[in-house]
């Protein structure tokens, strides 16, 4: 039985996901949930592919959050969200959610939902109403 996962992010069949951050640490079962439901394999970042959504891994200490959000933004093709995916409390990496939700602010972003995924806790976050996204 697998994990719903993609349910979760409501990620649906044909979507595009790229991914960014992925390491020793993340979890092949969300990749693999991602895949079963979209059919497609998460993309690469720097595949110079839009896509319908990001995941992105991050943990403390990867740098600056607002900035690197931003970039996130970029890899859209639409309006779609992107999944920001930090390790649960009392975990090494773990962010905390106000510091999430302060970094998306910073980004244009706002947080619109959170998901149990797993070891993962994911933030959903999605361009603010009225900003522009570039096609």
């Amino acid at each position: 039985m697998t994990t719903p996962y993609a349910e979760r992010m409501g990620l649906l069949t044909g979507q595009t996901v790229m991914e960014i951050g992925r390491d020793d640490d993340t979890d092949p079962a969300i990749r693999d949930d991602i895949r079963r439901v979209t059919g497609n394999a998460p993309l690469d970042e720097g595949s110079g592919v839009r896509a319908d959504a990001v995941l992105y891994w991050w943990r403390e200490g990867d740098g600056d959050l607002a900035g690197e959000l931003t970039e996130a933004v970029e890899a859209l093709s639409g309006r779609g969200p992107v999944w920001l995916l930090t390790p649960k409390p009392r975990h090494p990496g773990h962010t905390p959610a106000p510091d999430v939700v302060e970094a998306a602010e910073d980004a244009d972003l706002h947080h619109t939902a959170e998901a149990d995924l797993g070891a993962w806790t994911g933030h959903r976050l999605a361009r603010r109403p009225g900003v522009p996204h570039v096609a």
